[in-house]
């Protein structure tokens, strides 16, 4: 999250104080570090180096090679795995969470990283952080105006990861919407069936109640038939019986 303010309020107010740049250089800096300390130690403590590296390899990858530094603000979305535990108690509802986290920073990470990668260049018409959120919310929900584009290799680049990520985002929210939609139509009609057996069941036993006082049925054929409707094999109850 440190390394999240730091990379994005150069992006979004180029014209903050030098002070501030400086700053967030330093952050960016320090925790650039920390995340090679942090790379290193894993490396060191894993039981299987050689099966830990390769499966790691984006990791470091990502670490030695600048233009991909935006790459690390998506290990962001792994932190919505504690809201998961937390008072999540449907799978929809941690889907929910999860997808919706996910679109948040994939967008505003789009955002900072294209903007990043376009402003000043020739032919580019992103210039600002409005422009690359503008962008990025277009991008990730592949409607693609093409108002705005990125022209350099990392925005396109960029670009290739939101729309990957936000066709995979809204399968997840379709299903979903889905899911919600078939429960709402099916959950109705089962409580309303529920209900009407319910009312069936009362009549019966009330009807059995009336004929048994009105010595229509005796006590054994009131028991039985009293018996049968509670165990859901309800019958009519004639006259006659």
């Amino acid at each position: 999250m440190l390394f999240l303010a730091a990379y994005a309020v150069p992006i979004i107010e180029p014209q903050v104080p030098q002070w501030v740049h400086t700053t967030c250089e330093w952050i960016i800096a320090v925790t650039w570090v920390s995340f090679g300390i942090d790379y290193a130690a894993r490396l060191v403590l894993a039981e299987h180096k050689g099966k830990w590296f390769w499966s790691n390899l984006p990791s470091l990858i990502i670490l030695i090679i600048p233009i991909l530094r935006p790459l690390r603000l998506l290990r962001l979305v792994t932190l919505l795995t504690v809201l998961n535990r937390s008072s999540m108690h449907s799978l929809r509802q941690r889907v929910a969470v999860y997808a919706s986290g996910a679109v948040v920073l994939l967008v505003f990470c789009g955002a900072l990283a294209v903007t990043e990668a376009e402003r000043g260049k020739p032919g580019s018409s992103i210039e600002n952080f409005m422009d690359g959120l503008w962008w990025s919310a277009v991008t990730i929900t592949t409607v693609g105006y093409g108002d705005t584009y990125p022209v350099t290799h990392t925005g396109r680049f960029v670009a290739i990861a939101l729309m990957v990520g936000g066709i995979a985002l809204l399968g997840i929210v379709s299903g979903m919407l889905a899911s919600w939609m078939v429960e709402q139509i099916n959950d109705p009609d089962h409580h309303h069936h529920k209900k009407t057996e319910a009312r069936i069941m009362s009549d019966e036993l009330t009807r059995l109640a009336e004929m048994h006082a009105e010595g229509t049925l005796t006590d054994e054929e009131f028991a039985s038939a009293k018996a049968r409707i509670i165990n859901s094999e309800p019958q009519p109850v004639t006259e006659s019986q």
